[in-house]
């Protein structure tokens, strides 16, 4: 499907140079002189190689049809990660590289994350925006801090390291943006 070039947004695929490319990073610009465009960091989701482009509101860009699946994580063995289809059981593996070393730590058992495949191969997967997980370690506020809106480093039950706000202690859940790993807000009930 095509689209301007000003309607690329961040995580979507398009046809680019021959390839299948994700929209990593993008950003409007528009210089004093001449015409408004959006300069956008892709990654090519076979291969990872980086490209800058610039896209201009004129332009036309292929979207990728992805066909999107909802699978449950059922484990994960040495850089392979089982996922099983939700509605007919079937058991697929994929490298850990496909999600990214960053993310592999927010993956939970029994999580349901969605896989895009293009045409019959698997390109991605789509862990949820934020997970809930247990502080295991925070330090300690120390005082006079209180007053600008400091942070203070906690470690999560999956190891991974965060900023937290001083109010949150060692035994407390929270919730965690995937995409960064940053905090979102104190998990409910």
């Amino acid at each position: 499907m095509k689209i301007n070039g000003n309607a690329i947004r961040t995580g979507m695929v398009i046809e680019h140079q021959g390839g299948l490319w994700r929209a990593v990073k993008i950003q409007h610009t528009q210089p004093g002189k001449g015409g408004a465009y959006l300069q956008v960091e892709l990654k090519d989701v076979r291969t990872g190689t980086k490209l800058n482009e610039r896209f201009r509101s004129s332009e036309a860009v292929e979207r990728a049809r992805l066909d999107q699946k909802e699978f449950q994580f059922l484990y994960a063995d040495g850089d392979m990660l089982t996922f099983m289809d939700a509605e007919t059981f079937d058991q697929v593996t994929i490298n850990q590289d496909l999600l990214g070393e960053d993310r592999v730590p927010f993956l939970l058992d029994g999580m349901t994350v969605i896989i895009e495949s293009h045409e019959g191969s698997i390109i991605g997967i789509q862990l949820p925006e934020t997970v809930s997980l247990e502080v295991t370690e925070a330090d300690a506020v120390v005082k006079g801090q209180t007053a600008s809106s400091s942070y203070k480093p906690a470690i999560l039950e999956n190891g991974v390291r965060c900023m937290v706000p001083p109010h949150i202690e060692a035994g407390n859940r929270i919730v965690i943006n995937t995409a960064d790993g940053s905090y979102v807000e104190r998990a409910k009930g």
